[in-house]
């Protein structure tokens, strides 16, 4: 979970950057914004799971 945790991390800064450099449209951010996006879905599913149990 700690290695989740991280890479979301990662992308978010990743995305600020991507965001700050070439604007919220660009297909750059919005591909960055998806890949954190699937991140924290999974991020929530383990969440869940682990709350199941």
């Amino acid at each position: 979970m700690d290695n989740l945790q991280q890479k979301i991390e990662e992308r978010r800064k990743e995305l600020n950057g991507l965001a700050k450099e070439y604007g919220l449209l660009d297909d750059r951010v919005l591909m960055k914004s998806r890949e954190l996006d699937c991140l924290l879905n999974e991020y929530q599913r383990l969440v869940v799971h682990l709350e199941a149990m």
